[in-house]
């Protein structure tokens, strides 16, 4: 399924409500040709919310696109930051752990680099990370602001690292505006695929993957490899910073790359299931200096766990800790600086690049004006972005950079929309 509303968070007696009402909306807005499926990263969100993590439900059909109403090419909003940006994919294979969905094959990820670049003209722009850059209509995928291999800009010194982990069966181009923004303002930003948990992965030699967990996996199961495979991409980045190259066809990387890893500062956050997976992460690895948890329900045995690392939680306007208990026996055995903030008027894909992409073009995408207000809440696209790049730069500049700003001490007549859940 495709669409969805966001059920972690809800309480239990409206949980059956949401599974029936997830269902009659995902069968209206379903794309007819599957492209939707690839672009949304199907269920972001929804079946981790019911602890279960597996296959995508078939497609359903929807009445044919009003291609009128929907530009030709969509957008991203631009970066934010002093620095171009620039960004390289990397094939990494792990020769110490087999695929835990696909037995007998070695486990490979793809993952994208975004950092501070110079002379960005001369390099092409990339695209999207996924197999298919047009939609219903002929609508076309964004080209993002990542330059492909431009050389790092020597300017912004070292740079400490952000790990991104998108929602469940979605790709590591979810939330390309944040992470281009980060690389705007002077982080190495990595952006994760989670083989055959992603709807939508593609390697270099053509072969093209896409999910293949069983049905009724369980959300602990999936969270607990996204750990693995977060621990594995930080032991190539300190191998990439030793002056190795980790790409598995040892291709050519931006100039100046390898001197401007810093692995000492490590940050990571996600969206979905993919935020519900970093305190795993950060559990089964101390490099990790601070999280973020965009809207993601939390599983598995690490939120039951002292944390002493510096910790984000951002919520939609329907779910907070007040509303997910995962989300209150977490906070309680935070001991580090820990926060949670919510984003009034925001829905669960407001923390995704959906939020942008779907107002441009609803008919490409097979929705309706209400429907959107469902799925991304009321919030101006642009004010939400705007919102959640300064806060997630706030909090790992500070933990990250030591630049303590007064934006994390409180409500903030700028920002009026942002309440500090005490």
């Amino acid at each position: 399924m495709a669409i969805t509303i966001m059920e972690a968070g809800l309480p239990m007696k409206h949980a059956k409500h949401a599974r029936r009402h997830r269902s009659r909306l995902g069968a209206r807005v379903a794309s007819t040709t599957g492209a939707l499926a690839v672009i949304l990263g199907a269920g972001v969100g929804s079946a981790a919310a019911e602890g279960n993590a597996g296959g995508v439900a078939p497609m359903a059909t929807t009445a044919p696109l009003d291609a009128t109403e929907a530009p030709g090419q969509l957008t991203l909003p631009a970066p934010t930051g002093r620095y171009g940006v620039g960004t390289v994919d990397l094939h990494l294979r792990d020769s110490s752990r087999m695929d835990p969905w696909v037995p007998g094959q070695q486990r490979e990820l793809m993952v994208s680099l975004w950092y501070p670049a110079t002379n960005t003209g001369h390099f092409p722009a990339a695209k999207l990370p996924v197999s298919q850059q047009v939609l219903p209509g002929g609508v076309t995928l964004p080209t993002t602001a990542g330059h492909i291999g431009a050389p790092v800009d020597a300017r912004a010194g070292k740079l400490p690292v952000l790990l991104y982990s998108p929602g469940l069966h979605g790709h590591r181009g979810q939330a390309t505006t944040l992470v281009q923004d980060l690389a705007s303002r002077g982080y190495l930003v990595v952006t994760m695929d989670h083989t055959h948990d992603s709807s939508d992965v593609l390697f270099p030699d053509g072969r093209h993957e896409v999910n293949l967990m069983p049905p009724g996996s369980k959300s602990r199961h999936t969270i607990d490899v996204r750990a693995a495979d977060t621990r594995f991409v930080i032991d190539q980045l300190v191998a990439l910073s030793r002056g190795d190259n980790p790409d598995a066809e040892n291709k050519q990387l931006p100039h100046g790359l390898s001197e401007a890893v810093n692995t000492k500062r490590i940050g990571m956050f996600g969206s979905s299931l993919g935020g519900g997976a970093v305190p795993a992460a950060m559990q089964a690895d101390s490099r990790i200096d601070a999280g973020a948890n965009l809207d993601g329900q939390f599983f598995g045995t690490s939120i039951n766990k002292s944390l002493d690392r510096p910790f984000l939680l951002f919520s939609s306007e329907r779910h907070n800790r007040d509303t997910d208990r995962s989300w209150a026996r977490f906070w309680r055995h935070l001991h580090g600086e820990r926060l949670d903030l919510k984003l009034r008027g925001s829905g669960h894909n407001s923390f995704v690049d959906h939020q942008v992409l779907f107002r441009q073009a609803p008919g490409a995408f097979g929705l309706t004006l209400p429907q959107l207000d469902q799925i991304l809440g009321t919030i101006d696209p642009n004010r939400s972005i705007s919102i959640q790049r300064t806060y997630l730069a706030a909090f790992f500049d500070k933990h990250l950079r030591h630049r303590s700003g007064h934006l994390l001490d409180g409500p903030s007549r700028h920002y009026p929309e942002v309440d500090f859940i005490r």
